[in-house]
């Protein structure tokens, strides 16, 4: 099929995501459990290599999630127990010479 440099992005442009919005996939060869099997199987019918297998799993040195924003690692504060509210911010501090009518 031979289409026009307008047709072609604009059918591109039908599947590019609005800003924001992750594809999220559950179908296919890579879903669910057979993911595996599936890979596997593809790469035996293209005749390509497995990828080498490491026998030793690496494990993080720092294991505090990254910042979505910076990347660096966060610290925790703060953690919550379950069915406990947190705590609400303290009140502003009225300013002073001002009275409330």
């Amino acid at each position: 099929m031979t289409l026009t440099a307008d047709e072609f992005i604009r059918r591109f442009l039908l599947h590019v995501l609005p800003k924001g919005f992750h594809r999220i996939r559950h179908y296919g060869l890579l879903a669910g459990a057979t993911r595996k099997a599936h890979l596997e199987r593809a790469r035996e019918l293209l005749g390509v290599a497995p990828p080498a297998a490491s026998d030793a799993r690496a494990e993080p040195d720092d294991i505090r999630p990254p910042c979505p924003c910076c990347g660096g690692r966060m610290v925790v504060i703060e953690t919550f127990l379950r069915q406990r509210q947190a705590r609400a911010p303290p009140a502003p501090a009225p300013l002073s010479g001002i009275q409330a009518s």
